[in-house]
């Protein structure tokens, strides 16, 4: 008998009146069932936060600091039972489940770190005008207010902290959403905190319905609103509410380019690596991973064909082995779609060059050449473990069909050149470049985050922590300075 998790409102464990069973997109097995909300104990998350909003931000650094590395460590210590979560509700494979919760305990690590020295203050002085003799400005930064975090279902562990750790960093509230397919890591965190001395309403783990989301979005208590996933979600959200402070984490179609110089067979061997490991990692699912392949003409059919081998070497079946490289998608449906989509390619005159074929939740690594324009594989994220690639002739072609998309996420960019490298910075319009190496690298504690229909803000504890503060200056007057 599989006992009901209970969520988590305002610091202390609690149940609804329903709840929804979560399974496994590997086997269809029940991994467990969560307790929903009700309206009321909504209400009384969001009213908590808000009541505590200046008792939080006044609670000293190093409170908050204690709080964050506890978190980490504890995270250290459950490795290996959290993993077994994320690969059991997600279907990711072991190995990169492992790899997430590592992840999560830099967030924590890094946030805890960055509390301590948050809000130093900034001094200017004034009198480089006339007007000024005598003053100083002292500029520090203060919380908006509690935080709307809304998580995805690709990392369910990682981007939570990605939401959870800057607001506690700063000492901003915050009700924390995780998604309805992947709840049960955010449900871990909330266990965590709470073991915490962090006030009771500072922290909400709450598996409330997506249709519940909009009147939630809306309430003017919660002024901050932190959100990663689809586009077309990530807009309404902004559109209901463009008073508030949105940051958006959206899609991408990522793309590897290839240029001339980077022409070695160990130099080719790597790249071809690199694109066949991320193309397919967490069976897709990830907004940096590799959807397009731009190479130049020089090198790419030798690259082609270490690709195509690199992709069907790729070990794909049960996540639960540590062998497993490329899992199932979170559910069939999405499997489906994915499949629709090469389809779609196929019949409009792309080639297949290897994969293709779906088996319940599961499909093929797969990789296209020659795909037309128009197909929903040459323009939308496909956010499945596909590839396609595309022949350039020089650096121009290569850089400016990175820039023919409505997507700006991350790019990766093969060369040694170091002026190609500051070029590529310079040119593609995209919130990161990574020089030698596939567009899915992030460190958690760079700036992430895209630009055009890729999002808008900053994730990546300091910059996320900027997010969910603002300046206020203070002015002192007839001082001799």
């Amino acid at each position: 008998m599989t006992s009901t998790h209970a969520f988590w409102l305002a610091g202390r464990q609690a149940a609804g009146e329903d709840s929804f069973d979560v399974h496994s997109p590997w086997d269809g097995r029940l991994v467990g069932k969560v307790s929903v909300p009700t309206d009321e104990q909504v209400e009384e998350a969001v009213a908590a936060a808000y009541a505590v909003t200046a008792e939080f931000s006044a609670t000293p650094a190093h409170v908050r600091a204690a709080a964050l590395d506890h978190v980490s460590k504890r995270l250290v210590e459950r490795t290996e039972e959290i993993a077994q979560l994320i690969s059991a509700e997600n279907g990711k494979p072991i190995k990169w489940a492992r790899g997430e919760v590592g992840r999560a305990v830099s967030v924590f690590r890094f946030a805890a770190e960055e509390a301590r020295r948050f809000n130093g203050g900034e001094a200017q002085r004034l009198d480089t005008d006339a007007g000024g003799v005598g003053r100083l400005a002292l500029t520090r930064r203060f919380v908006k207010g509690p935080v709307l975090g809304i998580a995805p279902f690709n990392f369910p562990l990682n981007l939570c902290a990605h939401k959870v750790a800057p607001a506690i960093a700063v000492g901003a509230p915050i009700i924390l959403k995780p998604a309805p397919a992947t709840p049960l890591s955010g449900l871990i965190l909330g266990e965590l905190l709470a073991e915490t001395d962090l006030p009771a309403g500072s922290w909400s783990v709450l598996p409330v319905a997506n249709d519940k989301m909009p009147a939630l979005v809306k309430d003017e208590r919660l002024p901050v609103i932190s959100f990663t996933g689809s586009d077309t979600v990530g807009y309404a959200i902004q559109q209901s509410v463009p008073h508030k402070h949105c940051t958006l984490e959206l899609g991408g179609n990522a793309a590897a380019v290839v240029l001339d110089d980077w022409s070695s067979d160990a130099d080719l061997d790597w790249a071809a690596t690199r694109i066949a490991t991320f193309s397919n990692y967490q069976a897709g699912q990830s907004c940096i991973s590799v959807q397009r392949v731009i190479a130049d003409a020089s090198v790419y059919d030798r690259l082609v064909e270490k690709v195509v081998a690199k992709v069907q070497a790729q070990v794909t079946g049960d996540p639960n082995d540590d062998a497993t490289d490329v899992g199932p998608l979170v559910s069939e449906a999405a499997a489906q779609r994915v499949e629709s989509w090469v389809d779609e390619a196929v019949s409009a005159g792309a080639k297949l060059l290897t994969g293709g074929k779906r088996e319940g939740a599961s499909y093929e690594p797969t990789v296209l050449a020659n795909v037309p324009d128009g197909v929903k594989l040459a323009t939308e994220e496909v956010f499945g473990p596909v590839l396609t690639l595309l022949r350039v002739e020089n650096t121009d072609e290569a850089f400016a069909a990175v820039n023919d998309s409505k997507f700006g996420l991350q790019t990766g960019v093969f060369t040694r050149n170091v002026q190609t490298a500051f070029r590529a910075h310079r040119e593609l319009e995209v919130g990161g470049v990574i020089i030698g190496d596939a567009p899915s690298y992030r460190a958690d504690q760079m700036p992430y985050g895209g630009v055009k229909q890729s999002g808008v803000g900053r994730e990546g504890v300091r910059y996320a922590m900027d997010d969910y503060t603002y300046e206020r200056v203070l002015v002192l007057t007839g001082l001799d300075i």
